[in-house]
């Protein structure tokens, strides 16, 4: 059997802590740092509602529907192409902020719908939605 020395006997004996306080330390120094922008001391003064302002009534949606044999009706009234024109314009000039829905049948012209969107962009008006339905 080999006889060990005193020496390395007393160096198992004893703890490296340096490793330990290099962590102890890095810690030490990403909470002082972490710890400012956890507490937020930012003072904001926040706009409260008013009360004094009337509800606006819901916006009119004008439907426009294209079906598979040709006929055009807007708000359930039949009108041409040519004339359909002529009404988008003058529902544009009452009102600016006009809003209409085009709903195509399953089996139309896809030409049809484009023709009544390309009236839509002829009288100005941005506010247009494509009515859809889902497959079942």
């Amino acid at each position: 059997m080999k006889k060990f020395s005193k020496g390395h006997h007393s160096s198992l004996n004893e703890l490296n802590i340096t490793p330990l306080l290099d962590l102890a330390f890095v810690l030490l120094v990403i909470f002082i740092i972490t710890t400012p922008q956890l507490s937020n001391d930012l003072e904001m003064n926040l706009p409260s509602p008013r009360k004094d302002k009337p509800a606006s009534p819901p916006p009119k949606i004008n439907r426009i529907t294209v079906e598979a044999s040709g006929r055009i009706a807007l708000n359930d009234q039949t009108v041409e192409l040519p004339a359909l024109k002529g009404t988008l314009v003058a529902l544009k000039s009452s009102d600016p902020e006009t809003t209409v829905v085009v709903r195509g049948s399953p089996d139309v012209d896809y030409q049809r719908v484009i023709n009544v969107l390309d009236a839509l962009q002829q009288a100005d008006i941005t506010k247009v939605g494509l009515a859809t339905e889902t497959a079942q």
